[in-house]
């Protein structure tokens, strides 16, 4: 699956790798696609492994409030 989420917060390319590191640490991840200008990020995963309510959790936790678009 591939879903859009909103991502608050991030100035730079450092933030942009703390967010697509976090998101890497799940199960199931395939692809991270972070655009630092629109403020958002496309993600392509295994629904069997996570969804997306626990990628948007992940990504608020590491400082960045996070929702699924």
């Amino acid at each position: 699956m591939k879903q859009t989420f909103s991502i608050e917060g991030m100035s730079c390319n450092h933030c942009v790798a703390k967010v697509e590191t976090g998101i890497k640490e799940l199960p199931g991840i395939q692809k991270v696609k972070i655009n630092l200008k629109k403020g958002n990020g496309v993600v392509k995963f295994d629904e069997g492994q996570v969804d997306a309510a626990a990628i948007a959790t992940k990504v608020t936790e590491t400082g960045y409030p996070t929702q699924v678009m």
